[in-house]
Formats: structure tokens, sequence, C-alpha cells
């Protein structure tokens, strides 16, 4: 996604940058692949109002992203880029060969009618997934599965920012991310 610069005709918009959202679909989202979101309306886990004046806002769909890309060694076909008013991240719709659909969230430089896979040994290209040991030494990465079969969580401030994967260690492999931490597997 490129990023929009605008004239500085107020002082505020001098320092403006946004992501240009002219890409991404403009309809909705796919009606099987979403749920209700319900409110919180200012209530707690006991049903208590907790925070005063907060009614209960507008009608939001969740869309159900596909963190776990079971299906291995399938190609699928980005059918278009989505936004997700849940998430800071964009979504992809891809279609599986089989027909099936589903959400992925989107990394840069993923577009509409790219081939995304998931397996052992599968390109190293956005969107594809495979397991860390097949990952190659300097690997920019923007979704890590902290435990086996949990899904795919987005670390670290990405897909804004993509971590990098460092040297093998006694036969491990280390995630370096943009915080001070990293992961061994």
């Amino acid at each position: 996604m490129a990023l929009r610069t605008f004239n500085p005709t107020t002082p505020s918009r001098r320092q403006l940058v946004i992501v240009d959202r002219g890409e991404l679909w403009k309809g909705k989202p796919v009606k099987a692949l979403t749920e209700g979101l319900r409110g919180k309306g200012g209530r707690n886990n006991t049903g208590r109002i907790t925070m005063r004046r907060r009614g209960g806002g507008t009608k939001k769909r969740y869309r159900i992203v596909d963190f776990k890309r079971i299906k291995v060694d399938m190609p699928a076909t980005v059918e278009r880029l989505e936004y997700d008013p849940n998430r800071t991240a964009f979504i992809a719709l891809i279609r599986y060969q089989d027909g099936e659909v589903a959400y992925i969230l989107a990394p840069q430089r993923l577009k509409a009618g790219d081939t995304v896979v998931s397996g052992e040994r599968v390109d190293v290209k956005p969107g594809n997934t495979m397991p860390m040991r097949s990952m190659p030494v300097g690997t920019i990465i923007h979704n890590v599965e902290m435990k086996a079969g949990k899904g795919d969580m987005p670390c670290c401030g990405c897909p804004r920012e993509s971590c990098v994967w460092c040297a093998p260690n006694a036969g491990r492999q280390l995630a370096r991310f943009p915080t001070p931490t990293s992961r061994t597997s």
C-alpha cells in the first residue's frame, strides 16, 4: 500500500501521512465469513455499568480470519484486499482450488491475483506460510505461531513492521522482533 502525503495548508497537515486505501474493496464482506459483533455498552463481565454514557453503538460485523491455514500444499488465489475495522491490518479474501474461500491477514506487497500456498517447502513470497525450520536465514516475516496448533498471531506491530529471522542456534531457528524480544523454535 502506498502512503499519501498532503500539502501543508495547516500545521497539522504538514506532518500528516496516511495509508492510501484506493486499492481496497469498496463493497461489503462475504457474509458466510462474518458474524455479529456484540458491543459492550460500558458493561463489565457481571453486566454492571462501569463506564457511564456509553451506548450500544452501530452494528458491526466481525470478519473470521483463518489464522491456522491448515490446507497444506493447496494453492489459493487472492480475490481482493479488504479493510477490516476490527484490526489495524488489512485482510485478503482468498479462494482455494476446491472453491472454499477464507480471509487471511494481508502482508505488505500482496495484491489481488497473487497465489499463496501453505506447506513445508514453498517459495518465500508474501502470503505463503511455512514452518520456522524451513525458512532461510534473513526471511522477513509478519505472523508467528507461538504455540503449535494455536494459530498465527501478529508479532509486535506486524504486518506494519516486519520481523526478521536470525541465524539458527544449535539446530533451532531464532526470531528477532522489533521490540527487544526473541523466540526460538
